[in-house]
């Protein structure tokens, strides 16, 4: 069989492409549900490592450090096969989307620290003096500036968290990796993961671009 035959068979990506399609398909909502949650417990680690009482805040700041440092697949095993010894049993949807926020959270909390730490100091007491309450100069004034500082780093940790998706296989779960596998183990024949590769270049190359024109244009603003 040639290159063609073994990678690129038109006859196995045929009878193929239903099951990747319903694996994508799944794959987008594990990654956006995932990215969703895990920015909402980004915000509201960074909110308390920054602002909140001592003790709170060093457990924000250990939190996050263990988050960044646990492996993924560990951290995916963990949720899924050692929590139901306490108890706590998540379908496999769950326990990927569970693994993938709690990572991800920790590195949005990063980003949006160092989006938030950009913010002109003299911004922040013009806001004091004038007698805003805290939660308002963060939603009027701190936060709008903080996500244009962090939309570029946070576009790649988008990108790396629908890449990470991939992992959630090791959960049974059918997602694309996984209906790609086992349709190769079906028709022993590789081409049904070249299918997945391309419909996962597909899905992040528009993501990419998007990082690349986003930096260009703050250059371009920033330069004015």
């Amino acid at each position: 069989m040639g290159l063609v035959e073994t990678f690129f068979n038109p006859e196995v990506l045929a009878d193929s492409i239903s099951s990747l399609l319903t694996g994508f398909k799944l794959t987008i909502l594990l990654g956006f549900t995932s990215l969703l949650l895990a920015t909402i417990l980004g915000l509201l680690l960074v909110v308390l490592r920054l602002y909140a009482i001592r003790p709170l805040r060093y457990l924000a700041i250990i939190w996050i450090d263990l988050m960044r440092a646990i492996p993924l697949l560990v951290l995916l095993v963990i949720v899924y096969y050692a929590l139901p010894f306490v108890g706590l049993r998540l379908p496999p949807f769950w326990a990927a989307t569970t693994a993938l926020s709690l990572a991800a959270s920790a590195y949005i909390a990063e980003t949006f620290r160092a989006g938030i730490e950009a913010v002109p100091a003299g911004q922040i007491e013009a806001a004091k003096a004038l007698g805003f309450p805290w939660w308002r100069m963060m939603v009027d004034i701190v936060l709008p500036q903080a996500i244009r500082f962090t939309i570029p780093p946070g576009t790649g940790i988008a990108i790396s968290l629908i890449k990470d998706t991939a992992l959630a296989s090791v959960v049974a779960m059918p997602d694309l990796l996984k209906q790609a596998t086992q349709a190769q183990a079906y028709f022993a024949n590789p081409s049904p993961l070249i299918g997945a590769a391309i419909l996962y270049l597909a899905l992040l190359l528009p993501l990419v671009r998007a990082v690349s024109a986003i930096e260009a244009r703050q250059k371009r603003q920033g330069a004015r």
